[in-house]
């Protein structure tokens, strides 16, 4: 099979080669499947940078979710057939035209799905999906803040919240991405790189902070936000994009110190609390967790109470430019990519 390897840190234009690899072979819990096309995450473009810590060593293929049709099937995997069409979210491996995974990682979705749409409901709706279900509880006419929320996985929390009956307050970078969180429920849309989200917020709000704050940036932002939570307030991160684009081990420290650092005794005081989100180690540690989190979100997309953002699908040749778009921030919604020959 062919597979597109990351084979040295750097641009889009460097990283990449297309190369043949041997074909997947799956153990008795695993399936195969023939590649239709993969989503792209903002995590495959910091292992494309160097600052992934997961990323495998290079060469490496990455990846985490992929569409196409059952080519293979473990031994001891029920429930599947042959030419099935699945979504499934993989733990590195998805850039190739074969890919393995769990077969409790796999869901069956009909022909009629979007590619871009169905790639988006593996890892950014299972992420908000765990992070509004799991990570937290959210409750009628709670204040909400989303950071970055035009893109996949802010855009899957806007619709969790709405769905719940939350105030949303989003955040992006342009007028335009403002524009779009308007057209997508956010109740209060706010231009990061013109305003200061706190003072913006607290403006609104007559003093008060927020009940929920959704942080995908890390860093000083996370610090920010959690100056905003009331008391009873949960704060979930699950990202550090703040860290994309440099690898100055001074900006890593600046970063880190930008989360701060708090005592569990002012948490108690306060009722308030932090939860870190890492989809990775819920699939390597909780599988069943990972695949509840799949069939909830695929049957909320069929009934539908939730719709992915289509950002757009890149041929397979064409690689370089799709991470160079996501890395550029001016993406909304899913990229994905699909394989030609």
């Amino acid at each position: 099979m062919k597979a597109l390897f990351i084979t040295r840190f750097g641009s889009p234009s460097v990283s990449f080669e297309l190369k043949d690899a041997p074909d997947p072979i799956p153990n008795e819990d695993e399936i195969v499947i023939k590649t239709e096309g993969f989503g792209i995450n903002y995590a495959d473009v910091m292992a494309r940078m160097g600052q992934y810590q997961d990323c495998p060593p290079l060469p490496a293929i990455v990846g985490y979710e992929v569409v196409g049709k059952i080519e293979k099937i473990g031994s001891n995997v029920h429930g599947f057939e042959y030419g099935d069409r699945v979504l499934a979210f993989t733990r590195f491996g998805a850039y190739a035209e074969k890919a393995k995974a769990p077969a409790i990682a796999c869901v069956k979705i009909n022909d009629s799905i979007p590619l871009d749409e169905a790639t988006a409901l593996a890892t950014q709706y299972c992420t908000a999906f765990y992070a509004a279900h799991i990570s937290t509880r959210l409750f009628k006419n709670d204040h909400v803040l989303i950071q970055a929320a035009a893109g996949g996985v802010g855009t899957a929390l806007v619709q969790m919240a709405k769905l719940k009956g939350c105030i949303v307050y989003g955040t992006a970078g342009s007028e335009e991405k403002c524009q779009h969180l308007k057209k997508i429920g956010v109740d209060f849309p706010i231009n990061y790189s013109t305003d200061d989200f706190v003072k913006r917020i607290r403006q609104i709000r007559n003093g008060k902070g927020v009940d929920v704050v959704f942080d995908s940036l890390g860093g000083i932002t996370f610090g920010k936000g959690f100056s905003l939570l009331n008391p009873t307030g949960r704060i979930i991160g699950f990202g550090a994009a703040e860290s994309s684009g440099s690898n100055n081990p001074l900006g890593i420290i600046k970063l880190l110190f930008g989360f701060g650092f708090r005592s569990a005794v002012h948490l108690l005081i306060q009722s308030r609390s932090i939860n870190g989100l890492n989809m990775l180690r819920v699939a390597d540690h909780r599988p069943d967790i990972m695949q509840y989190c799949m069939e909830s979100v695929v049957k909320l997309y069929q009934e539908g109470k939730i719709k992915p953002v289509r950002g757009g699908i890149f041929d397979s040749d064409k690689i370089a430019e799709a991470h160079t778009y996501v890395q550029s921030r001016n993406s909304k919604g899913k990229v994905a990519v699909k394989w030609v020959q």
